[in-house]
């Protein structure tokens, strides 16, 4: 149940993109969303970074990539105008990397990257960074490029710190700069209700303002019973609305509401479908943007984010 701004049929376009191509020239796939259900920050780092302790949550939430092979350089188009299609985005950074880690000279080409986006920019929920993983294993495929698991997760490291999750999905635990991972035991799948202000975070800005701010840290985040998000404070200082659809959320009834990562995004925990679209339903009367979606476990991940070959459809 998505509450705003996708078309009726988001695969009309790529149709369109793929109707004069063969299906080994077409390759598709998933960029799910994920939440933060802890988000620790333990202090600064030498390297600029922030030192955190983070659990990492897949949710059915996703951007559609389509790749299609074609001749002449790295072309990069989005449904969203706030997403850039030139090198500053992370996708493009993944293929430059892969094209580069193949021993392939020169810029990366021979592909046309369509990117229908569900998920909001700046939210906290890694739309980018998962866009930048599922580049890498589709581009993989389309190019023929056989690079080592280990490879590929150094290559995501260096993009960002949460890109190398994305290769993994479900729930993790996240340390150093969230780049550390410790896979955990899937949890009952839980419903989840996203409300995402008008407004992005930076991720710059939150950790700026955690800086400026008097701070600790609690918890062990492993998990369920252990939600909090250090940023949530400093960035609900200035931007009280945050603050005002936690407590929405949980009025609604969600046994956990919260910030996701840097924001602006916030999630509330429901127990079922039910409960979550009535939630929704009365966020939405107050003119709230809200969609519901729910957890997704490692594995449901890994078979609905593999690449797979569109079939051709033209006439």
């Amino acid at each position: 149940m998505v509450r705003w701004g996708l078309a009726r049929d988001p695969m009309r376009s790529e149709r369109r993109l793929t109707r004069h191509t063969s299906s080994s020239d077409v390759i598709r796939t998933r960029a799910f969303a994920k939440i933060n259900l802890t988000l620790r920050v333990l202090g600064a780092r030498p390297d600029g970074y922030h030192e955190i302790r983070s659990t990492f949550q897949t949710v059915e939430l996703h951007d559609l990539m389509t790749l299609v092979r074609h001749s002449g350089p790295l072309r990069l188009r989005c449904s969203d105008p706030a997403c850039p299609t030139d090198s500053t985005n992370l996708v493009w950074r993944a293929a430059e990397e892969l094209w580069s880690a193949a021993g392939r000279k020169g810029e990366p080409g021979d592909v046309l990257i369509r990117i229908v986006k569900r998920i909001p920019v700046q939210a906290g929920l890694g739309g980018a960074s998962s866009d930048a993983a599922a580049a890498l294993r589709a581009l993989s495929v389309l190019w023929r490029v056989r690079v080592t698991n280990e490879r590929l997760r150094d290559i995501a490291t260096g993009l960002g710190a949460d890109v190398p999750f994305f290769l993994e999905g479900g729930m993790a635990l996240g340390v150093a700069r969230g780049d550390s991972l410790l896979g955990l035991a899937d949890r009952p799948e839980t419903w989840v209700v996203l409300a995402v202000p008008s407004f992005g975070v930076s991720t710059a800005e939150a950790f700026g303002w955690w800086d400026q701010a008097e701070h600790g840290a609690d918890g062990d985040g492993s998990g369920w019973n252990d939600c909090g998000n250090d940023l949530q404070q400093p960035v609900a200082e200035r931007h009280p609305e945050i603050a005002e659809l936690v407590r929405h959320l949980n009025d609604a009834g969600a046994s956990y509401a919260g910030m996701s990562g840097s924001g602006s995004a916030v999630f509330g925990l429901f127990g079922g479908r039910r409960a979550a679209d009535r939630a929704c339903r009365l966020l939405s009367r107050r003119g709230k943007r809200v969609l519901v979606t729910r957890t997704l476990g490692r594995a449901q991940f890994k078979a609905r984010s593999r690449p797979f070959k569109v079939a051709k459809t033209g006439r």
